[in-house]
């Protein structure tokens, strides 16, 4: 299976259309920040040339383009998303309507306590310079600046002076930079094509904090070649301590779901399954319980996992208000145990 897991031979489908002048999703949600206050985050979803490292479980490149944006195409996106989030005037993304809902408040820029943090995240990293232009940083720190927290996403490899630069843009508000770690294995890192060791990625933590920037770190649960829901367990334990360590101020945990071609054939050689529900309660029940940071749960397609069909509403409700609290809850156990759901793919 390893020829599945280069850039060479890639089992890619056709990109969705998108506008490059548009993000092409955009969303406000919920999410408990550093000061112990839920607050309204805008989501922007940007698009704009594909990653380069096309790890073997990512389908962001669905909503990408095959060449670097023009010159003040990022503002713009950025520019048509808040001036819809903010006038109750909802847009329905070509490719991702089914998936995500969008909302808003009304008024045409955001404002207290509406608005408080934003996420410019662009299904790759936003310091690649072929991605989202460097020219461009002053005017995206412009429409940003007034949010008091901006979040982007980096790979490792790109983590340098360019961060600090457009922290400095940024004026008084905090910037974070979230990178994905995925699993604290590099043996299996190298598998899933992540070009990145632990190395790597605690010196590109390292240097963030050092700059005053902080950091969130993205976990996948069970991963391709994690084989069962026991070692995806530890697993994950084993990442959230090592994303701490490292100095990261957020964990985000991600179930591992189907999307890439890849991993239906990984699924076909027994090298692939989406964690349980039980999987991921476990896994940020431990996260929760250590109190090292703020951990979330990505709740997106969660109704896909194998559960019981009588308890999953409870469940996902519990995650969500564990979300939102950061305090652990009782866990709910089903009264149907026999009951299992058949895994969506």
């Amino acid at each position: 299976m390893d020829t599945l897991l280069t850039s060479a031979n890639p089992r890619r489908r056709s990109r969705h259309a998108v506008d490059p002048l548009r993000p092409h999703a955009f969303l406000v949600e919920l999410e408990r920040a550093e000061s112990g206050e839920v607050v309204s985050v805008a989501t922007v979803f940007l698009t704009n040339r594909e990653c380069p490292w096309r790890c073997v479980y990512c389908d962001l490149w669905k909503n990408t383009l095959p060449e670097t944006v023009p010159p003040d195409a990022i503002p713009a996106q950025i520019d048509y998303a808040l001036h819809r989030l903010w006038r109750d005037e909802f847009h329905e993304s070509p490719s991702e309507a089914s998936k995500i809902q969008e909302s808003g408040t009304r008024g045409t820029r955001p404002s207290t306590p509406d608005g408080r943090q934003i996420k410019l995240y662009n299904a790759g990293s936003f310091f690649d310079p072929k991605a989202v232009p460097p020219g461009d940083f002053s005017a995206i720190a412009e429409r940003v600046r007034g949010f008091e927290r901006v979040i982007v996403e980096c790979h490792p490899a790109l983590v340098g002076e360019s961060a600090v630069q457009f922290r400095t843009l940024l004026g008084p508000a905090t910037l974070e930079v979230a990178m994905g770690l995925e699993i604290a294995d590099d043996a299996i890192l190298a598998k899933l094509n992540k070009r990145m060791t632990l190395a790597m990625f605690r010196r590109a933590a390292q240097f963030l904090v050092r700059h005053g920037i902080a950091v969130r770190a993205f976990i996948i649960v069970k991963p391709p070649f994690v084989k069962t829901d026991d070692e995806a367990i530890v697993q994950a334990r084993h990442a959230i301590d090592f994303a701490f360590d490292c100095g990261a101020s957020v964990v985000s945990l991600i179930p591992a779901r189907f999307g890439a071609a890849e991993l239906d054939e990984l699924a076909r050689a027994g090298e692939f399954s989406p964690p349980s529900l039980d999987a991921l309660e476990d896994s940020f029940d431990y996260g929760i319980s250590q109190r090292r940071g703020r951990v979330f749960v990505d709740l997106w397609d969660i109704e896909k996992l194998d559960g019981c069909c009588q308890c999953l509403a409870e469940r996902v409700a519990r995650l969500r208000e564990i979300n939102l609290s950061q305090t652990a809850l009782l866990r709910i156990r089903c009264a149907h145990e026999g009951m299992r759901r058949t895994l969506i793919q």
